[in-house]
């Protein structure tokens, strides 16, 4: 179960989505973003010899190769104790500065709330 309290049933589907595909495919992180639609695209880390891609920047990917014009949240499941720049970049590329990302531990409880500004 999701901990995140203070936060819309919305912003903990995909904190769950993501903590989801972080379980499921055994990688390092879980992600999954919301578009203007309301749409979620989930997605876990790719690491492939020739590829590597965090979960956030994949479940990025996903949305824009599947027509999203915009985002409106963004959740990464980790061990880390922040979003990396990197992440927030992809997701401010797509949604813009406001779009909050959201980091959530392995457990589900939620670490941070940032902006991707």
């Amino acid at each position: 179960m999701t901990q995140s309290t203070g936060l819309g049933p919305e912003d903990r589907k995909i904190i769950t989505l993501a903590r989801s595909a972080r379980a499921r495919n055994g990688v390092a992180e879980g992600a999954a973003v919301r578009d203007e639609t309301g749409r979620t695209y989930v997605a876990g880390t790719v690491e492939l010899d020739s590829l590597k891609l965090s979960a956030l920047q994949t479940a990025v990917a996903m949305a824009v190769a599947s027509g999203a014009q915009s985002l409106e949240a963004a959740a990464v499941v980790s061990d880390a104790d922040a979003a990396s720049d990197a992440d927030r970049a992809a997701v401010r590329d797509l949604g813009g500065p406001a779009t909050p990302v959201l980091l959530a531990g392995p457990d589900g409880t939620l670490k941070a709330s940032v902006t991707a500004g």
